[in-house]
Formats: C-alpha cells, sequence, structure tokens
C-alpha cells in the first residue's frame, strides 16, 4: 500500500484491485463494492482528518451509541461515465443538503461541504475503473453516518463516523411490480423522523414488505398514519399516479422524503407540457380512476430504481389490474432522465457535475 496526502485528505491506496473479480454484467445491487472507501471521524466536538483507505470491515465497541439508540442516516446517489471517459454526478448538492437535514434531525453534527464534497471526488477519481460506460452501467453511492460513542445511557453520542462506499450496480429492481396498499401500518408519522433518510426508517419496513411478500405482492404503497385514507410513497420510493394525463404525486412533508429523483421528474415532466398535480391522493380516488378506466400508470420513482412501473394493487383483498398501455409517462420521462444523467442528452436544466 502506498500513502499519499491531497488537500488534506489522506490517501491509503490498496496494494492490489479486485475489480477483475467482479462480473459487471451480472451483478446484484448493493452486494460488490470497490476498492477504496472514505472516512472522517468527529470527536471531541471536531471533525478530524479525512481518509481515504482500502475497503475492509472495522471494529465497534459493543456499546457503540448506533448499537442501542439507532443514530444512524445515510443518502443514496450514483456516479455515471459518459463516452469519453469522464464522470459524472447528478444533483449531488441535494443529496448533501437532505445529507444534514438529516443529521440535525437525529441530533447528529452536519457534515462539512468540503469533507462531503471533496472526500466524494477523490474517492470517485481513484475508483473511476470501477463505473463502466454505457447506459444502464452505473456506481451507487452510499455516504452514511454512524454514531460510534461509547455507553448504554440514552443520549446521543459524543462521536460519529462518516463514511463513503461505492458499489457497482446496474437495475435495482427487475420483473413485474404488484404492490399492496396498506391497511394498518404506516411508514412515518407526523412529528417523526419521516423526512429524514434515517436507516430506522427502513428497518420498521421490513415487516410488513415480508408480510406483503408473502401475500404475492412486492412492495407496499404505504399510507398516511393518522387515516390509512391517503397514499404517501411505494416501498422505499416515492410513488407516482397517472390518471388520465395527469401526473399525481403527494407532497413532501415531515412524513414523507424529499427525493432527489421525484423532483427532477416533476420538473421534466412540467417541461414536457405534462399537467403535474402535488397534493394528496385518496385510495377511495384510485380505486374509482380503476373502475372508471382513468387510471393508466403508478410508478415509484428513486435513486437506485430511478423509475420502477408498477402493474397493479391490492386494497382490502381486492386486486385492480393496470392497463397495459403503449404510451407510458413513466418510460419517457425514465428514458430521458437516464439520457441526462448519461450524458447522452442535453442537460438543460444543469444538474449533472463532472467529477
Amino acid at each position: 500500500m502506498s500513502t499519499t496526502q491531497t488537500n488534506k485528505i489522506e490517501i491509503i491506496k490498496a496494494a492490489t484491485s479486485k475489480i477483475n473479480e467482479v462480473d459487471f454484467e451480472n451483478l446484484n445491487f448493493g452486494a460488490v463494492f470497490t476498492d477504496h472507501l472514505f472516512e472522517c471521524d468527529y470527536t471531541n466536538g471536531e471533525w478530524q482528518t479525512p481518509i481515504i483507505k482500502p475497503y475492509k470491515p472495522f471494529l465497534l465497541d459493543p456499546s457503540a451509541k448506533v448499537f442501542h439508540y439507532g443514530q444512524a442516516i445515510f443518502e443514496g446517489m450514483k456516479a455515471y461515465k459518459d463516452d469519453n471517459n469522464d464522470l459524472w454526478l447528478f444533483r449531488p448538492d441535494e443529496n448533501f443538503k437532505r445529507f444534514n437535514t438529516s443529521a440535525i434531525r437525529m441530533a447528529m453534527p452536519e457534515v462539512p461541504e468540503d469533507i462531503f464534497m471533496d472526500g466524494l471526488n477523490q474517492l470517485l477519481q481513484l475508483d473511476e475503473a470501477w463505473v463502466k460506460k454505457g447506459k444502464g452501467n452505473t456506481l451507487y453511492i452510499r455516504p452514511f453516518m454512524i454514531s460510534t460513542g461509547t455507553g448504554v445511557i440514552a443520549n446521543p453520542s459524543d462521536d460519529y463516523k462518516f463514511m463513503i462506499i461505492l458499489s457497482p450496480a446496474k437495475s435495482y429492481y427487475s420483473g413485474e411490480v404488484k404492490v399492496l396498499i396498506a391497511e394498518h401500518f404506516s411508514r412515518a408519522a407526523n412529528g417523526g423522523i419521516g423526512a429524514a433518510k434515517a436507516a430506522g426508517n427502513y428497518a420498521a419496513q421490513f415487516y410488513p414488505t415480508n408480510l406483503a411478500n408473502k401475500a404475492g405482492f412486492q412492495q407496499v404503497i404505504w399510507t398516511d398514519d393518522a387515516t390509512h385514507t391517503k397514499m404517501e410513497e411505494a416501498g422505499t420510493m416515492n410513488v407516482f399516479f397517472r390518471i388520465n394525463d395527469t401526473l399525481l404525486t403527494a407532497p413532501i412533508s415531515e412524513r414523507i422524503l424529499d427525493g432527489v429523483t421525484r423532483k427532477s421528474l416533476i420538473d421534466m415532466a412540467k417541461n414536457e407540457g405534462i399537467n403535474v398535480d402535488i397534493r394528496p391522493v385518496l385510495v377511495s380516488e384510485l380505486i374509482e380512476a380503476s373502475k372508471n378506466g382513468s387510471l393508466k400508470e403508478i410508478f415509484g420513482a428513486g435513486t437506485a430504481a430511478v423509475v420502477n412501473p408498477i402493474i397493479g394493487f391490492s386494497f382490502q383483498d381486492i386486486y385492480y389490474e393496470l392497463p397495459k398501455i403503449e404510451n407510458s409517462i413513466a418510460l419517457q420521462l425514465k428514458d430521458k432522465l437516464t439520457n441526462i444523467q448519461h450524458k447522452l442528452a442535453e442537460d438543460t436544466f444543469g444538474w449533472t457535475v463532472k467529477v
């Protein structure tokens, strides 16, 4: 291994790369990681010298507060390589801002922009060979922070670890997706942490999602905690509904994550002249639209999957199949968005940032 110092980031390079052991045509999402990771500790009230080093496990004290009180947040981003072998990020400023919004809500220290952005850029430059050219090939980026302070007293940690790991990726979901509309379980509640990208939000989804899986559904459309009449998110994604030629999606709130893909699709749809209605969407109106034929599409939107069409939904043990259509707005928007991300189309929005 070799050690260098670059812009206050210590870099320890791996002696050998494991890239030749990876089958890039058959990747399981989030299962393979690149040669290096980025790490920066927060202790004594200050951020310490950041480091890029070989990817490997690390030790934590059994009393580390992340294990007991769940102070853990993360982000999901992607890097893309164009036909000129240049690396690009998609709206990284939005992920950075949301990361610190999550940190504040979880009583964790905000990560300085230079640590987040410089660390990310230098890590990507070091492992750029892991980003393959071609539409659909991406490098998934997972920044995260955990509480590492010790002791089981129930208060915020004094110490934290911020890290970034990278994983080559293709498609997150594949195949047809049917969803179950939640009648009892909720993803988040008013006053809670639904708007934060906190690890516990996802852990709480696993049980009801497992129940849905056993019933033959791939995901759950979460409803509001108070009445279970308003649809909020689908699985781990924001959700859109197309009724006639209007796209409907719930407004962001303290229960709903401010998705980067969501806001990008809204801007793109409006730019294409598609009517977008941002308002609470009722389960009852979705069922009525399905019955009268005006419901054309449902799709999830998120960083990992980009756009994930849904072919049907179930509510109160009744299944509603969506029509098969040729002029899918979901697929049109996905194609336009991924073309921008891969630099196959002009980025008139100014969303892409060169590494």
